[in-house]
């Protein structure tokens, strides 16, 4: 077992014990978390109410499989791939380490991706929304202006004061920024301080990862960009 009650199944999103499912009656939306990440985000979200703001997940923990099938449709170009000002990417003007990058500007590797420690949460803000909206989470959302643009103001004056901080807040030349995504600071420092490069590895290596093996060269350059160079608690 390692430090913060993670091991290596857990931190690769092999295995689910740390995580517990939250629904009605307490969010109407179902999200997955540790228990002490849940209350918190409950906290919040209670403290956002009284505002007149609806903070809802969009995501939460997900394990391997579900990150691996994300990983896949976008590798095959099945799905859009978007540069970080949120505009799609020609897929067939991209060599494969540009296309790997490029999937990792907003979806995490499977095996190295924070949606694997149940520390993690996408919120968006239901009571802003026009009748019929979709979320896309991109940045013409939170910017001035945009439909998230107040529940963003709010994160920034309360966040903090329930135990979350914005690891993407801003790009750093690795992921693109996502100010939509909450990190538990206490349960995320303890499990990336427990995660290593070498545990990511002999996840992707069992897999059938698409890549796979260029991505295992990859690897060492792509756990310092995209796993380690985060935004900073405050």
């Amino acid at each position: 077992m390692t430090g913060g009650g993670f091991d290596e199944l857990a931190l690769t999103g092999r295995a689910r014990g740390h995580v517990q499912q939250y629904g009605a009656p307490v969010v109407a939306v179902r999200f997955a978390a540790r228990p002490e990440v849940a209350d918190a985000f409950l906290a919040l979200r209670a403290d956002a109410a009284r505002a007149g703001i609806d903070v809802v997940p969009i995501a939460s923990w997900r394990p391997f499989d579900a990150q691996l099938r994300n990983w896949s449709r976008k590798f095959a170009g099945e799905a859009p791939l978007y540069d970080c000002a949120g505009a799609v990417l020609d897929f067939a003007a991209l060599t494969p380490p540009e296309r790997v990058r490029a999937i990792l500007g907003w979806t995490g590797l499977p095996g190295m991706t924070r949606r694997h420690w149940g520390t993690d949460v996408d919120v968006f803000d239901r009571a802003a929304q026009p009748p019929g909206y979709r979320t896309k989470l991109l940045p013409d959302e939170v910017a001035p202006g945009g439909v998230y643009a107040r529940l963003h103001a709010w994160l920034d004056e309360n966040a903090a004061r329930h135990g979350f901080f914005r690891p993407f807040r801003t790009c750093r030349g690795g992921m693109c920024a996502a100010p939509w995504h909450l990190s538990h600071v206490a349960s995320a420092q303890a499990a990336l301080a427990a995660l290593d490069v070498d545990m990511v590895a002999r996840a992707v290596r069992a897999s059938d990862l698409p890549g796979r093996d260029l991505v295992l060269d990859m690897l060492p350059a792509l756990f310092e960009r995209y796993a380690l160079d985060v935004d900073p608690p405050p």
